[in-house]
């Protein structure tokens, strides 16, 4: 999932800056490289942060959204997605028994098969639920 971030340059070469949708979340480097490279990590830090107090994690927005929104916080700087795996978040994976239609079960198998972004049957199943519940 990509999260946009709105990074700064100072006249000194280092960079700074923060996920829109995300508040608190605040990254930052010597040079914008660094700056890039500690955006992910402080996301990724960030969201096990709230995991761990029991809160959802915030969708990312777009970035027309924020722009249009608040445009004068997004002023002489620059935007960057940052692609974060949500499921490392989710906890614990948990062995559950369901019963679904033998035509369903085989165009999923076919579906898994022919998208290899789908490791197995299970991972498809969990990522067509976070898809559809509401907070994720």
């Amino acid at each position: 999932m990509f999260y946009p971030a709105y990074i700064h340059a100072d006249a000194d070469g280092s960079a700074s800056g923060f996920f829109p949708d995300v508040p608190g979340c605040f990254f930052a480097g010597d040079t914008l490289d660094d700056a890039f490279q500690d955006a992910k990590e402080a996301l990724t830090v960030h969201f096990e942060l709230i995991c761990e107090i029991g809160e959802t994690l915030p969708g990312p927005g777009s970035i027309e959204a924020h722009l249009k929104s608040h445009p004068a916080d997004f002023t002489d700087g620059q935007w960057l997605l940052v692609d974060i795996n949500i499921n490392q978040f989710d906890g614990r994976a948990e062995r559950i028994n369901i019963t679904l239609p033998k035509r369903l079960l085989t165009k999923i198998d076919h579906f898994v098969r022919e998208h290899p972004d789908y490791s197995n049957r299970s991972a498809f199943l969990a990522e067509a639920a976070r898809r559809v519940l509401p907070g994720r």
